[in-house]
């Protein structure tokens, strides 16, 4: 944890300078660069956010919308680039069941502590 309110500032501003493209995953991704799970198919495709600095070590990236295939949808992914081995992170969200094709929206948030 850290102490300092601008150093969690820093911090957190650099997470959010290490990728801004979001996308989804059917399983665990995983822990490495390589995504584990990743949606494909379809229109489906990782879209950017653009993060703006809250305050006390807190990031907030823009919505996204992003096109999926009918399936069930449990991670976020967070990468460096629009396709490729690059992942930089994941977050478990609530479970998503698309009957059809449609779209997931997700808002990210980053909070250093």
């Amino acid at each position: 944890m850290v102490a300092v309110t601008s150093t969690k500032q820093t911090l957190a501003a650099y997470y959010a300078t290490l990728g801004p493209y979001f996308g989804l995953a059917t399983g665990s991704p995983g822990a490495t660069a390589t995504p584990a799970n990743e949606a494909s198919g379809g229109s489906y495709a990782r879209v950017a956010t653009t993060w703006s600095a809250g305050s006390g070590g807190v990031m907030n990236g823009s919505a996204v919308t992003v096109n999926a295939q009918a399936g069930t949808y449990t991670y976020a992914i967070m990468c460096s680039g629009a396709s490729g081995n690059n992942m930089i992170d994941n977050v478990a969200i609530t479970s998503t069941v698309l009957s059809a094709p449609g779209q997931i929206v997700l808002t990210p948030t980053y909070t250093q502590s």
